[in-house]
């Protein structure tokens, strides 16, 4: 259920992208409503996997320009994320494309990423989902008061 969120959440970001920003296009030749947003879905899963698979790399590789620009080369890495994307997207004849990097993917992922954010802060798509603590045991640690106890009742 969280993955169909993520993908709903990157949708919306792809489709307020491209509303915005001049130069990205997202099922503008879909002629009914219905491909119109099979189109976006399949975009934002696109954009997903690309986050998930590709995106770690790119932020291992590009540690010492992150650390040098304090965090703001994570904007280069969105926009060649939303690049990629788009050319996927042109592989596998999916209509979504960025005419251009610079400024077109750069505000794109600008507006993606704002826009994520956002929807995230209503929505829980955190998979940190903690397992409850066994009976008896409490988390705050032995000798504490309230900590862990003997007793299996």
């Amino acid at each position: 259920m969280r993955t169909l969120l993520k993908i709903a959440i990157n949708g919306l970001a792809l489709w307020a992208a491209a509303a915005l920003v001049e130069g990205i296009t997202l099922a503008d030749g879909a002629s009914t409503t219905t491909s119109k947003v099979l189109t976006i879905a399949v975009v934002a899963a696109v954009f997903g996997l690309v986050n998930a698979v590709v995106r770690p790399v790119a932020k291992f590789f590009g540690f010492p320009f992150l650390i040098v620009t304090l965090g703001l080369f994570i904007f280069v890495i969105n926009a060649a994320m939303l690049a990629l994307t788009s050319w996927l997207a042109g592989v596998f004849g999916l209509d979504f494309h960025v005419d251009q990097f610079w400024p077109t993917a750069v505000l794109g992922a600008l507006v993606v990423t704002f826009v994520s954010w956002v929807l995230g802060l209503f929505f829980d798509t955190d998979d940190d989902t903690r397992r409850p603590a066994p009976r008896g045991y409490d988390r705050r640690g032995p000798g504490r008061p309230g900590g862990p106890t003997m007793s299996r009742y």
